[in-house]
């Protein structure tokens, strides 16, 4: 068993928001020694009114990675998810995120915070805030004007040229060491400029990286965002990471190439005004050494979701061939 331990590859998720929770969820049941770097620039909701309140990095997507890594009893993380509904001031506030800030104040920082609930939630892997400053996010629009903090980029009409902080965050020490240590560094599905970007616009993450012996891998949305990716092919969204990444830039792409029912597809495209991401495979060809495609569309409670499973198990895959 000891032999087997040590054969475990060390897998770094960089990401934040629904998309790296639900990767997390299915590569947890891989023997990998996963960390989890979680962009902390979310500022709408519950979050938004504890980042202003106690001056501390967002702890929403933080929330998210650690139900989605731990293996306590279904009651206790449907507790930890739990939305307060009231006339007060506790209203909109989930009691994860409260939880995530009282064990912040009483530790003294996020990331020992965020130690001391990983024991009591029994984690497969770690959870890495990306740092411990309270950042600002900013977005330079296609018309030229600046939008100040996440919520605000989301919400805005036009379309996003670029993002960068408005003060150059310090990465955690943490996540500096996960990736340069990691077997593979992945950039998970999820909102390209508010949850994946914010990862890489800290230089000494982009350097971490670009020390790192670990290949970078991608794991392609199935839809586009609107106001983000509007017509992007894979290609698309492949070639804005490698703009924000540094000498390295990313070696594998796994995407979908399943078909999405036509009437889900009408559904996103009505209501959401999100498309199915086409994948251009002889333009990919000349932008990275390896594709890994297959059928991930699978639906939950009416929405498209990847098939974890299927691409945990793809990704597995090719560790074992790194070996």
């Amino acid at each position: 068993m000891g032999c087997y331990k040590n054969m475990k590859r060390k897998v770094v998720v960089l990401g934040g928001g629904t998309g790296s929770s639900t990767l997390l969820r299915g590569l947890k049941e891989f023997p990998v020694d996963l960390t989890s770097i979680v962009s902390v620039c979310d500022d709408g909701s519950s979050t938004g009114v504890l980042r202003e309140e106690f001056s501390i990095p967002a702890v929403g997507d933080i929330r998210r990675v650690l139900v989605a890594l731990s293996e306590t009893e279904p009651l206790v993380m449907e507790l930890f998810n739990y939305r307060f509904k009231t006339t007060s001031d506790l209203d909109g506030h989930t009691v994860g995120n409260l939880l995530l800030t009282a064990s912040s104040e009483i530790t003294g920082n996020l990331s020992d915070g965020i130690e001391a609930l990983s024991k009591v939630f029994n984690l497969k892997g770690k959870v890495v805030p990306l740092t411990e400053d309270n950042v600002i996010l900013m977005g330079e629009m296609e018309d030229g004007s600046i939008v100040e903090g996440e919520h605000q980029i989301t919400v805005n009409t036009n379309k996003i040229k670029r993002v960068y902080y408005k003060e150059e965050p310090v990465p955690t020490k943490e996540a500096v060491k996960a990736i340069e240590d990691a077997d593979l560094i992945l950039l998970s599905m999820g909102s390209l400029f508010t949850s994946i970007i914010p990862n890489l616009i800290c230089d000494e993450i982009v350097n971490a990286i670009d020390c790192s012996k670990g290949k970078i891998m991608y794991v392609c949305n199935m839809v586009t965002q609107p106001g983000e990716t509007e017509g992007f092919k894979v290609s698309d969204h492949v070639k804005l990471l490698n703009q924000y990444l540094g000498k390295r830039k990313i070696d594998v792409v796994i995407a979908n190439d399943g078909e999405i029912d036509a009437e889900m597809a009408t559904r996103y495209e009505s209501l959401e005004q999100k498309d199915p991401v086409e994948l251009d495979r002889a333009e990919m060809e000349s932008l990275v050494d390896r594709l890994i495609s297959g059928d991930y569309v699978t639906v939950k409670n009416n929405l498209l979701r990847h098939d974890v499973m299927k691409l945990s198990m793809h990704i597995f895959g090719y560790l074992l061939e790194q070996n």
